[in-house]
């Protein structure tokens, strides 16, 4: 299997197993408030249904059939480049729970399909550089594995952790410099070793072995940094090396600016919140 058809497989498992823990929700369940601030579990479901839907526009991008729709979703980012993402989930959320949920699953089947077809070597636009089919289903991944935790939160139970998180830590490793750059900050020049234990026990490994910073701990707590769930001071992830500390404040392996915080939760700690801790 190639590494695209295993992306690709996983983030139909991912979905397949946020769908299970919504199905079941009646109307007030959809309704319930997630962490992100002023959304609820319609909305979180919503926004990935509308990422999908917009990531197949722009796998078709380069079709006589598709340009003019990635254009109008291009000019609509231009008009409202902080708002039309959320816009774009509220109006969706609307939908009847159903409703949300069949369009939810042709959006996924849709973009399975879309990037299969792209041509072998060919990049599709998106808001930030272009992407290959295999970046663009590492990045739904993230997503959908991401905004799940904040439906998880929100119904009190999250299911256990696989491996299949490897492509959020590899996501999470790769956008290093990109978190630097998004708090106006010169990326450091050299390299950081980075050693995750999986949730399996295996030990997954970035970086050279003699590099003088590095960054050491769970792979379910670096996951959950990197997509802002949770706060620093809550991980158990030990960092050697000034640069390699800051990482672990400002990461992010999503694009766009952070959210507000999330607050740590340790009884003895400063409560305080993170700088950057937000959401993708």
């Amino acid at each position: 299997m190639s590494v695209f058809d295993d992306v690709l497989a996983d983030l139909t498992a991912e979905g397949d197993q946020l769908r299970g823990a919504v199905v079941g929700l009646g109307e007030g369940g959809w309704a319930t408030p997630v962490p992100a601030e002023g959304w609820t579990i319609a909305t979180t479901v919503a926004h990935l249904v509308w990422t999908d839907e917009v990531a197949v526009l722009a796998a078709n991008a380069d079709t006589p059939e598709g340009k003019g729709a990635w254009d109008e979703v291009v000019l609509q980012a231009i008009a409202d480049p902080t708002g039309f993402v959320d816009a774009g989930a509220h109006e969706l959320a609307q939908l009847a729970p159903a409703d949300l949920l069949a369009r939810w699953d042709a959006g996924r089947a849709a973009l399975g399909d879309a990037l299969r077809a792209v041509p072998d070597g060919q990049k599709m636009p998106w808001f930030g550089p272009p992407m290959s089919p295999t970046s663009m289903a590492t990045a739904r991944f993230m997503e959908t594995w991401a905004h799940a935790l904040d439906v998880y939160d929100a119904v009190g139970e999250r299911p256990p952790v696989t491996d299949r998180i490897r492509h959020v830590a590899h996501l999470g490793v790769r956008t290093r410099n990109y978190s630097f750059a998004q708090q106006q900050l010169e990326p450091p020049a050299e390299e950081f070793r980075v050693e995750l234990t999986a949730p399996s026990g295996a030990l997954w490994v970035w970086g050279p072995e003699d590099a003088a910073q590095s960054v050491k701990g769970s792979a379910y707590d670096f996951c959950q940094l990197v997509t802002q769930r949770i706060h620093r001071d809550d991980t158990d992830l030990e960092a050697v090396g000034e640069d390699a500390e800051r990482w672990l404040t400002i990461a992010q392996s999503f694009a766009g600016p952070a959210g507000n915080g999330r607050v740590s939760t340790r009884s003895t700690g400063s409560g305080t919140t993170s700088a950057t801790t937000g959401g993708a």
